[in-house]
């Protein structure tokens, strides 16, 4: 099944982060012309291709400040910039310090560097599930798409054979979920785009984003769960997307990252827009085929 042009157009850069790929290189992977490729870019990520490019390198700059030895002038020149000069100024304007200062006063902010802050709160998100106690949340600033820090969501088991024994007696598969929600009043009418980027790590049944809207009732209106395109096994960055349109008598939209199983999911970068009427809807539709009488009572039917 073709990648969707979004996913196209991160899996090809992710690939080449390391490498000089301009945007003309990566208009022509995807079989645009430099024009079109730049409005399409533009109107889909509501930034440069440029820009971002250049935001993913300095997000990738600023975990190896933390997490390695590697000089400033090395990190420089792998992160695709033509001198240290260029990348102390962009990581600057991005980070609000230049790199050596930045990689001092983190690691001394935290000691010395955990990978992750484990947290019990992430601020206006919780955990939730079916088992929440099974799973934990915290902040990674190690694994980061843009900016300082992403959150991430894991398994506290990594035994997938107790997992799965505990899923064959149960008759269900557990899952965990980072999630917030929001009253639907300013968005009724609408139909609401939530994309964000993930990437995962021995995911064994799936994962992916999730949003549902509710009536006051607490009736289900509208749902996506990715069902249909879950994410299993090892994963780089990817964009990821659902649409869902808010009718009249919507109350409330919960939304957030569910992982279903074992593994470890991280979501950065999140963003929650109004779209038109032609991106078409990824809502859930649960059709049940109502007879006019009842149907095989004696159970032989084939």
């Amino acid at each position: 099944m073709e990648k969707p042009f979004m996913q196209s157009c991160i899996a090809f850069i992710e690939e080449q982060l390391d490498q000089d790929v301009n945007v003309a290189v990566l208009a022509k992977e995807m079989g645009y012309s430099l024009f079109h490729f730049h409005r399409k870019f533009q109107k889909e990520f509501q930034m440069t291709a440029t820009a971002y490019m250049k935001g993913r390198r300095l997000a990738r700059a600023s975990s190896l400040l933390l997490y390695t030895e590697e000089r400033v002038m090395d990190i420089a020149f792998v992160s695709g910039f033509e001198s240290q000069e260029a990348f102390t100024r962009a990581f600057k304007k991005q980070h609000g310090l230049p790199p050596r200062r930045y990689r001092n006063l983190m690691n001394m902010i935290q000691g010395g560097g955990s990978q992750m802050e484990n947290a019990s709160t992430i601020k206006k998100w919780f955990l939730a599930g079916s088992e929440p106690d099974q799973y934990e949340v915290g902040l990674d600033q190690q694994e980061v798409h843009q900016g300082k820090q992403s959150a991430y969501l894991k398994s506290k088991s990594v035994n997938e054979t107790a997992h799965l024994k505990l899923q064959s007696l149960e008759g269900t598969v557990q899952f965990g979920t980072l999630m917030q929600q929001c009253k639907a009043a300013n968005y009724t009418g609408k139909r609401i785009k939530l994309s964000g980027f993930i990437r995962t790590e021995k995911v064994h049944i799936s994962a992916g984003l999730w949003m549902r809207v509710d009536s006051k009732e607490g009736d289900v209106l509208q749902f996506d769960n990715m069902s249909n395109r879950t994410i299993t096994g090892d994963t780089g960055w990817n964009v990821y997307s659902i649409v869902l349109d808010v009718p009249s008598d919507a109350a409330v939209i919960a939304f957030g990252v569910m992982l279903s199983g074992t593994g470890s999911v991280w979501l950065d970068s999140l963003s929650f827009q109004e779209v038109d009427e032609r991106t078409p809807t990824t809502n859930v539709e649960i059709d049940f085929e109502v007879h006019e009488e009842p149907m095989n009572l004696s159970f032989e039917m084939e």
